[in-house]
C-alpha cells in the first residue's frame, strides 16, 4: 500500500514506523499496536502521512493525553504561525536550556554591513548566529540558497571580529523546523556551516532536543483550541512550563476555571520528569 508523503514522494506503508513513533510518545506497547491494527483496516491506496498522523492521534489522545501531545510535537512547531517570532524564541530557550546564553532579534555589525540576526548564542567563548527558517507546512524544505547567503552573513561578521582583534569563535546555524534540501545540507558540511532540522543532526536533532529538555510548546497540548494557542502565541507565552506564571495571558485567551483547571493539568503532566523519554 503506498502512501503520500508531505513532500508529495510516495513510499510504502511501513506499520513499525507508526508504532515506534507512538512507544516514543509514551503509549504502552499494547496500546500502539492496537491504533496500528486499526490504521491498517482503514488505510487505502494514496493516503497521506497527514491523514494517517490525525487518525493515530485521535486513538491516542483517547488513551493518554500527555502522548498524544508528545506524538504531535512536529504538528506543533507547525502551527507556530506566520509571524516568525515564536520560532525563533522557541529556539533562543532551547538553546538556553542547554547552558548557552541566547538573545534573539539582533542587529550584529559585520565588516561590510550590519546583519538582522534571528538568535545569537554566546557558550565557552563562541558566538553562534542563527538564522531560523520557520515553514507551516510539513513538505517546505529550506534550500541552497539559504544556507549561501547565511554563509556570507556569517562570513561578513567573523571579518568584523577579526578586525577589532576579538578572539571569538563565530560560527553560523540554520535551523528550520522541517528539513533541508540534499544541495543544501551536502554546501553546510562542505562549507563548515552548521544545520539543526527535525531530523539532522542524527541523535542532535530538533526533535531529540525537544524531548530531551522537555520544553515542549503550548501548541502541542490537547486540551486548547487553535484560537487560544494563537492568543498565547500573541502575548509570547509560547511554552507550557510558563502557563503557571501566565494566568492573565490564559484569561485573554479565554482560558478560565474547570478549562484552566484542564489545561495545567495537561502541562503539568506533559513536562513531568516521569513522563519525558
Amino acid at each position: 500500500m503506498l502512501i503520500s508523503k508531505a513532500d508529495g514522494t510516495r513510499e510504502a506503508f511501513d506499520g513499525s514506523k507508526l508504532t515506534r513513533s507512538l512507544e516514543r510518545s509514551g503509549a504502552e506497547a499494547a496500546v500502539a499496536q492496537r491504533i496500528l491494527d486499526d490504521i491498517e483496516r482503514e488505510l487505502y491506496e494514496g493516503i497521506t502521512t497527514q491523514e494517517i498522523y490525525r487518525r493515530a492521534f485521535v486513538r491516542l489522545r483517547e488513551h493518554r493525553r500527555p502522548a498524544a501531545a508528545r506524538y504531535s510535537l512536529k504538528r506543533a512547531i507547525l502551527d507556530f504561525g506566520p509571524s516568525g517570532f515564536p520560532f525563533e524564541a522557541y529556539i533562543a530557550e532551547l538553546f538556553r536550556a542547554e547552558g548557552c546564553e541566547a538573545k534573539i532579534d539582533q542587529m550584529i555589525k559585520g565588516a561590510c554591513v550590519e546583519h538582522e540576526v534571528d538568535v545569537v548564542l554566546k557558550k565557552d567563548g563562541t558566538s553562534t548566529f542563527v538564522e531560523a527558517k520557520f515553514h507551516n507546512a510539513a513538505g517546505f524544505k529550506t534550500d541552497l540558497k539559504t544556507v549561501l547567503y547565511v554563509k556570507a552573513r556569517v562570513d561578513d561578521i567573523a571579518a568584523e571580529f577579526k578586525s577589532r582583534g576579538e578572539r571569538t569563535t563565530v560560527r553560523g546555524l540554520v535551523v528550520t523546523n522541517t528539513k533541508f534540501t540534499s544541495r543544501a545540507a551536502q554546501y553546510s558540511s562542505c562549507a563548515g556551516l552548521e544545520i539543526l532540522s527535525w531530523e539532522q543532526p542524527r541523535g542532535l536533532n530538533l526533535h531529540d532536543r525537544i524531548e530531551r529538555t522537555g520544553l515542549y510548546p503550548v501548541t502541542a497540548l490537547t486540551t486548547l483550541s487553535r484560537r487560544e494557542k494563537t492568543s498565547l502565541l500573541g502575548n509570547r507565552v509560547v511554552l507550557c512550563r510558563a502557563l503557571p506564571q501566565e494566568t492573565r495571558a490564559l484569561a485573554a485567551a479565554g482560558v478560565s476555571g474547570k478549562k484552566a483547571d484542564e489545561v495545567l493539568a495537561e502541562s503539568g503532566s506533559l513536562c513531568a520528569a516521569e513522563n519525558l523519554k
